[in-house]
């Protein structure tokens, strides 16, 4: 090779060394001066409008401090918050190579809730057609349960301002018991919020009260796909524990997700049973005292829409024994009511 040769070479590697080290093609810098700001409406609506901005930033991912992510390339993005909280929120600044920087803030929302649909059984009679239907016959569907479900006003009656779903027992359509079960299926569904039932709870070995929901998609996913979330369940045999339970897949039947409470007069006063249901959370409470939480997913059944049921069954896999001097017993409800 000549000298010649040689000179160009060396030239030719040179320069392509030094254009691969500072090609800005080439080059990641880490995303500085990141600042994060939030400004919470006034309006009590859970909306908080976030700006971020950052130096060497192409995209922003948002951890709203509630299980809730989202990615955002400007930076800004406006979030509702389902519920009143403090939340602490972390923004991560993204290179285009992917190297980042981060910063958390805390918010404080507060979320009025407007009241989405009720009934107040304020109308003396059969209860609100357009708002309940029933399903009615025997064995409580693999419960194994001994009433027969009617629509009689016999087993369920507006009186006073109080719904009353009454547990007889008597011999009817070869049952030994029955009761209602009333539900708004094909009437009134919803997504997340908070549900409210005032109730007074049947007393007597075998009975068993429920406040209870199921995913609209029962027919077609069938159950637990569908899911289920049961507000309040009593037993008469273990008189003033109340039970909050999930079920889903893998968590669904004896092993379902639930805690209990104990309380008193289950029986004898009204109480309140409630659940608060979010994209973040399902929490189920008994005279606003909070006693079990799932957090929520898209691995779980609970976003979609979801409907009410209530009803007192007798004796059953839940219920348990009957007791055999048993004659008649009622759930009491003063009303149910729907907020988002």
């Amino acid at each position: 090779m000549t000298r010649f040769n040689i000179c160009l070479l060396l030239f030719v590697l040179s320069f392509s060394f030094c254009k691969k080290k500072g090609s800005p093609g080439n080059t990641d810098t880490v995303p500085s001066n990141l600042t994060v700001t939030a400004v919470v409406s006034s309006d009590n609506s859970g909306n908080v409008s976030f700006t971020a901005t950052a130096t060497n930033a192409v995209s922003f991912e948002y951890d709203f401090g509630n299980g809730v992510y989202q990615n955002v390339s400007s930076g800004a993005v406006t979030y509702k918050y389902p519920s009143t909280g403090t939340y602490t929120v972390n923004v991560i600044a993204k290179s285009a190579g992917g190297k980042t920087i981060s910063k958390s803030i805390q918010v404080n929302v507060s979320v009025a809730f407007s009241l989405l649909w009720s009934d107040e059984f304020n109308t003396n009679g059969a209860p609100d057609p357009s708002k309940w239907g029933y399903d009615l016959g025997a064995g409580g569907w693999g419960n194994a349960e001994l009433q027969y479900y009617t629509n009689r006003p016999e087993n369920v009656i507006v009186q006073n301002g109080v719904l009353r779903i009454n547990l007889i027992k008597e011999n009817f359509s070869g049952s030994n018991y029955t009761s209602t079960r009333m539900l708004s299926k094909g009437k009134f569904s919803f997504k997340y919020g908070v549900v409210e039932v005032k109730a007074k709870l049947p007393a007597g070995g075998g009975t068993w009260p429920a406040i209870w929901m199921l995913g609209n998609n029962i027919n077609t996913a069938g159950w637990p796909a569908c899911g289920e979330i049961d507000i309040m369940e009593h037993k008469g045999n273990d008189l003033n524990r109340i039970y909050g339970t999930l079920h889903y897949p893998g968590r669904s039947g004896g092993s379902a997700d639930g805690s209990t409470k104990v309380i008193s007069n289950a029986s004898t006063e009204f109480h309140l049973y409630k659940v608060e249901w979010t994209a973040a959370a399902i929490k189920i409470y008994v005279d606003d005292v909070l006693f079990h939480t799932v957090v929520n997913s898209t691995a779980i059944p609970f976003n979609q829409d979801f409907f009410l049921i209530l009803n007192v069954a007798m004796g059953g896999t839940f219920g348990g024994a009957v007791d055999p001097a048993f004659t008649n017993a009622s759930m009491e409800v003063d009303y149910v009511r729907v907020y988002q």
